[in-house]
């Protein structure tokens, strides 16, 4: 795993007209409901303990009001929080000046939209522009420059387009662009594929992982949906009324759920086309039968175990080494949904 880039420390956040008149009570328990009956202040997030590893995908995931888009403003501090640490690299983010911050938010860090937020009167490559025109770019070099992000993401020749004359993916590719455009280290992407169309969502899904295979930023990304964040999500965090309920592993998540909350998460999903065969494999035990990469998922997998006269494969990893096997029996059974969860050992029963 790659080194921590971005830590979330003991974060909490209540909005109201005294939050730290009550953040003892939180701290001490007492429930969102209860804290907005009793004292008329509204739970954001509740002791936040995150770490974002550098340079891979990390999801925030939630229903709405879990506290999800609360959370990554405080990254770069478009909201201030109640109490807690952010350190990016070393560094406290709360703890900054503000011109520190302003250099931060320039070159350190960089945001998409669920709305795109374009400027309506720039014209495409102006807006891919603007932030590079913040750091003191010249505007003719900035354009310049823009047109080589508007090509990555697939819309060459629109530079001199505005927002208005394009769909809604093609803005989100703008706004995609524009945040690549700095060169930040971090990018936070809030719900940016949601208002989406779900096949113009996929292919911005497509757009992300391709870009991120060649750049490799250290990205976070707020959804409601778990398809997306199984999908896309190296790591997944999944709130509940301002507080974590689990987080880790997507593989883990989908086999062992914390509570029932999880689990209402993850038992409609189809688990053949997310399930990966290093999940449910016998680690060490080889067999005679065909190679069947580590990270296939079971859908492909199946189809080779069941047409091998052995009904069983060996799993190699990238390098073809052989790390374990799986037979068909161990994919049948990683295919069935399971019926229930403990909630109190968070186990499937």
């Amino acid at each position: 795993m790659s080194n921590t880039k971005i830590s979330i420390e003991s974060l909490y956040k209540i909005f109201g007209k005294n939050p730290q008149s009550v953040l003892p009570l939180v701290q001490d328990g007492m429930s969102k409901q209860d804290l907005l009956e009793q004292h008329g202040h509204v739970l954001g997030l509740k002791d936040i303990n995150i770490d974002i590893p550098d340079r891979s995908i990390t999801v925030i995931m939630g229903l709405s009001g879990s506290g999800k888009s609360t959370l990554i403003r405080h990254i770069n501090r478009l909201i201030e929080p109640t109490a807690g640490r952010m350190i990016v690299d070393g560094d406290d983010v709360l703890a900054m000046t503000k011109k520190e911050l302003i250099q931060f938010r320039r070159y350190k860090s960089s945001m998409v939209f669920q709305k795109f937020g374009l400027h309506v009167h720039r014209t495409v490559a102006g807006n891919v522009a603007y932030g590079l025109t913040m750091q003191g770019m010249p505007l003719k070099k900035a354009k310049a420059q823009s047109h080589k992000w508007l090509e990555r993401v697939g819309l060459a020749g629109f530079e001199g387009h505005f927002p208005s004359q394009l769909s809604g993916g093609m803005q989100q590719r703008v706004g995609l662009a524009r945040a690549l455009a700095t060169d930040a280290e971090i990018l936070l992407m809030d719900e940016a594929f949601s208002a989406l169309d779900p096949l113009i969502r996929t292919d911005m899904q497509d757009v992300l992982l391709d870009l991120q295979t060649e750049l490799h930023k250290t990205i976070v990304f707020i959804t409601h949906d778990l398809d997306e964040a199984l999908r896309i999500g190296d790591k997944i965090a999944v709130l509940r009324d301002g507080a974590v309920i689990q987080q880790g592993d997507p593989q883990d998540i989908i086999m062992q759920p914390a509570d029932d909350y999880i689990f209402d998460f993850v038992k409609d999903i189809n688990r053949g086309r997310v399930l990966k065969v290093k999940t449910i494999m016998d680690v060490g035990v080889s067999v005679d039968g065909p190679d069947i990469p580590a990270d296939m998922v079971l859908e492909e997998a199946l189809q080779i175990a069941a047409s091998s006269g052995t009904r069983a494969g060996n799993v190699v990893n990238r390098e073809n080494q052989i790390v374990g096997s799986i037979n068909l029996d161990q994919i049948v059974a990683g295919l069935a949904r399971p019926a229930d969860v403990s909630t109190k050992e968070g186990m499937y029963r």
